[in-house]
């Protein structure tokens, strides 16, 4: 497209975002969690149907498939004109829980605007992208007709923040369902509020969970203490091993450059962090190096619960056993597996006093690296220049997406990016979500952008 192309396309979405909006209240307001302990199987199926229907609208052949665990994904094409490249949209509808409802400014479930922003379970991750990918698609039709300029495929998932690997199992029993050029991954976003950042790496995590034993049972504190080895005192001999002085990871046996990794694309202000965190006045961040380095090329564990008895309640008694479950992120560059035998000998080796240690390994997640060059990346990366006017830049994420790999994997010559409406103010999985509406606007427009570019070349 032209200059003016570009324009008209940027005028295209702006008349379109009324509508997109209401479809984002829509779909916000179906509690599409993937979990029938908390909420009916039937949200899911409602959302997911929404999403077939809406997309069918615009012109995709849509059908729901059910995954390996249970839940539905919502699967569309539409072919593109002779020798277009085809372009794989992505995208997940199910959220996760609200948590505690009573930390919530507005309904979990009602989207609600405060000072610009838009408030409700799922509104950035990941209902946000789905209104995205359907804005793109409508200003591409209201410019040049019913046709798009490339063939689309659409993947819509409904059980990712469970984290079960349905759509995962389900790609790999169905190898060429999903076959593209390009895949957008519409489930990460920029690093600040307006800057088009493509993130490129993911860390892979593998947890395990650590039990200690030294008694046969509780016995009280005052005849026994001093001398009666205490279970949960050597858990937390264990756990405190894992961080030296300044808070960086300290696991026995991982390579220098993978524990000092450095993170080379770009930064993150450390105040910027603070306040993204929300971390207290007078406490200072953990580990040494950049922010960047610490959040996506390091390897980092976190205690994400302890077995013990509460303060409430608690007795005058050595505990006998304690546990804990522990999360291990593993930065691109390293192996999973292999790091997570060397947390597992690290635990065994820092028992104190004999205590009897066992260890459960969860399945271990690869990190993911996407390419950065090539005729989509760079493609791409215009694109979003173009539509938010800043230059694009690269980040990793912390957190890990499976699917990436597997569709690596299946389709290792497709090029896989990684891109969102998120930002750090969007509070995904906590209380108050919330996504800035000039996020999905921008980011449709660069959508539209890099779908009709690809589609001319």
């Amino acid at each position: 497209m032209n200059g003016n192309q570009v324009e008209e396309l940027r005028g295209a979405v702006g008349q379109l975002m009324t509508r997109a909006l209401e479809d984002l209240r829509t779909l916000v307001a179906i509690p599409s969690v993937a979990d029938e302990r908390l909420y009916p199987r039937a949200e899911c199926e409602r959302a997911a149907g929404w999403v077939v229907d809406a997309f069918a609208a615009e012109g995709l052949e849509t059908r729901l498939e059910t995954t390996p665990d249970g839940s539905q994904v919502v699967l569309g094409h539409r072919p593109g004109p002779d020798g277009a490249p085809t372009v794989l949209l992505y995208a997940h509808y199910d959220v996760q829980p609200p948590l505690d409802d009573a930390a919530w400014t507005s309904p979990p479930f009602e989207l609600a605007e405060r000072d610009g922003r838009l408030y409700g379970r799922g509104a950035a991750d990941c209902k946000g992208n789905i209104v995205t990918h359907l804005t793109a698609l409508r200003a591409l039709r209201a410019l040049d007709g019913d046709d798009y300029p490339v063939g689309i495929r659409l993947v819509v998932e409904g059980s990712e923040e469970q984290g079960t690997g349905g759509l995962d199992q389900w790609v790999e029993a169905n190898p060429g369902a999903l076959a593209a050029d390009a895949m957008l991954v519409q489930d990460t976003g920029n690093a600040e509020l307006g800057l088009p950042t493509l993130t490129v790496s993911l860390r892979g995590a593998a947890n395990v969970v650590v039990h200690v034993e030294a008694l046969a049972g509780e016995i009280h504190s005052g005849m026994f203490g001093g001398a009666a080895p205490d279970a949960l005192a050597a858990l937390a001999a264990m756990l405190a091993s894992l961080r030296d002085e300044r808070g960086d990871t300290t696991i026995d046996g991982v390579p220098d450059p993978v524990a000092r990794g450095t993170w080379p694309g770009v930064e993150y202000d450390a105040d910027q962090f603070r306040r993204d965190a929300g971390v207290l006045d007078g406490v200072e961040l953990v580990g040494s190096g950049a922010v960047a380095d610490r959040l996506w090329a390091r390897p980092v564990v976190t205690i994400l619960g302890i077995d013990a008895p509460s303060v409430v309640g608690s007795a005058a008694a050595i505990q006998p056993r304690a546990s804990a479950r522990l999360n291990l992120r593993v930065p691109p560059g390293a192996d999973a597996v292999r790091l997570q035998d060397l947390l597992v000998a690290h635990l065994e080796a820092h028992a104190p006093w004999g205590v009897r240690v066992t260890v459960e390994r969860d399945a271990a997640g690869q990190p993911f690296q996407a390419r950065t060059s090539g005729h989509v990346f760079d493609t791409l990366s215009g694109a979003l220049a173009d539509a938010y006017g800043h230059e694009t830049v690269t980040a990793g994420q912390g957190g890990s997406i499976p699917l990436c790999n597997v569709l690596a994997g299946q389709y290792p010559d497709a090029a896989i990016v990684l891109l969102g409406v998120e930002e750090p103010a969007c509070l995904i999985h906590a209380p108050n979500e919330s996504v800035a509406p000039s996020e999905i606007e921008s980011l449709a427009v660069g959508e539209a952008l890099f779908l009709a570019r690809l589609g001319s070349r």
